[in-house]
């Protein structure tokens, strides 16, 4: 399939800047697959759309303050600045991820960097807490790099003190007061987030709040958890042509045994399984697959798994997602639930509706 059979036209004054005011006031689509119809509804509608025995599952990764300043230290840089977007951590050779020798603590990263003169593997940078200096051990190309953190404290609690929020380009922060920078640690981590380790919120979780999950538990609808740490592969562009020709990058996940049985119970009773999020469905979908079974076992690994037209699903029943970006390998897991054109339809429909788009924006269930 080409990449263009993807795109739709979308008024840049519809990608949400600022989640809703209550989490589950942003609105629903709800997308019947069977009759093809679409309403129009708001979060807090969705215990209405599941029944008991359905299954919830929800990946409970936590977002990491993963954007980082530092300064250039090296004699006639004029203390440029380097931005960082941390992505995995790595094993320390010899020692384990968090490792002190000589009262230093010692952490490695994989992470994006922005600069203007790029420093050379060897060279170092002051991270902007003043005291934790962070080396370019290899440049991968394409603005990859693998670091070393070096501090007398471990780089996790710097990453904490001075992190911000890793936010999408598309929303705006420049110049952010105090206020906004708290509302966005706040808001852009869901309300069951247990993992830390994404880069990225798992947005389809954002408009949860305890008074939904009390109503859809009044239903007798389930809930159960896997982590799928979210990195740069869900939100790479497609810059190939041909789909097909794309590459997706690999995310760690992990299947716990209690979500393993919960599925099998849920099946066994007639329930559906509903996967809230991109994230959930490619965990869900890569232990079936790795597995050979429509209910996955207990599991963990990596996943470049691309799911796109046409795709057999062997575990999710249901799912719920925020809108998302043209051609993005996102819109094409939608569209290989729900329909190509019946997707399109729907995003040109949430248009005229003036629906909020993106991470902070409204969301959409498919049934």
């Amino acid at each position: 399939m080409r990449t263009d059979e993807f795109d739709y036209e979308l008024p840049p004054e519809l990608i949400a800047q600022a989640p809703a005011e209550k989490r589950d006031e942003s609105r629903m689509m709800v997308l019947h697959r069977a009759g093809g119809t679409i309403e129009h509804r708001r979060f807090s509608d969705l215990p209405e759309y599941l029944a008991a025995n359905d299954l919830l599952v929800l990946n409970d990764t936590r977002v990491i303050p993963a954007r980082l300043f530092a300064n250039k230290t090296r004699e006639g840089t004029g203390g440029g600045k380097v931005e960082f977007l941390l992505l995995e951590e790595l094993p320390v050779a010899g020692l384990s991820p968090v490792a002190m020798a000589g009262g230093m603590f010692t952490a490695r990263w994989s992470a994006l960097m922005r600069c203007r003169r790029r420093p050379q593997p060897g060279e170092s940078v002051r991270l902007n807490d003043g005291e934790t200096n962070l080396t370019i051990e290899e440049d991968l190309g394409e603005g990859k790099v693998i670091l070393r953190a070096t501090g007398k404290r471990p780089f996790r609690e710097a990453i904490a003190a001075v992190g911000i929020p890793p936010l999408p380009p598309y929303i705006h922060r420049k110049g952010a007061t105090e206020e906004q920078r708290a509302r966005d640690i706040l808001r852009y981590q869901t309300i069951y987030a247990a993992h830390p380790g994404a880069v990225a919120a798992p947005t389809a979780g954002l408009h949860f709040t305890p008074e939904v999950f009390a109503a859809l538990g009044a239903k007798g609808v389930s809930k159960a958890f896997v982590t799928l740490h979210v990195g740069i592969g869900t939100f790479r562009p497609v810059t190939s042509e041909n789909v097909e020709d794309h590459r997706m990058e690999e995310e760690r996940w992990t299947l716990p045994a209690e979500t393993a049985d919960a599925i099998r119970r849920a099946r066994a009773a007639g329930g559906r399984i509903v996967a809230v999020g991109s994230t959930t469905v490619r965990t869900l979908e890569t232990a079936a697959a790795e597995q050979g079974v429509a209910f996955p076992r207990e599991g963990a690994g990596r996943t470049g798994i691309f799911i796109r037209p046409p795709y057999a699903f062997r575990t999710t029943d249901a799912m719920l997602t925020n809108f998302h970006l043209p051609k993005s390998t996102l819109i094409m897991m939608v569209s290989a639930l729900a329909g190509r054109e019946f997707v399109l339809e729907a995003y040109r429909e949430a248009v005229r509706e003036r629906y909020r788009f993106y991470s902070y924006g409204d969301c959409m269930l498919i049934l």
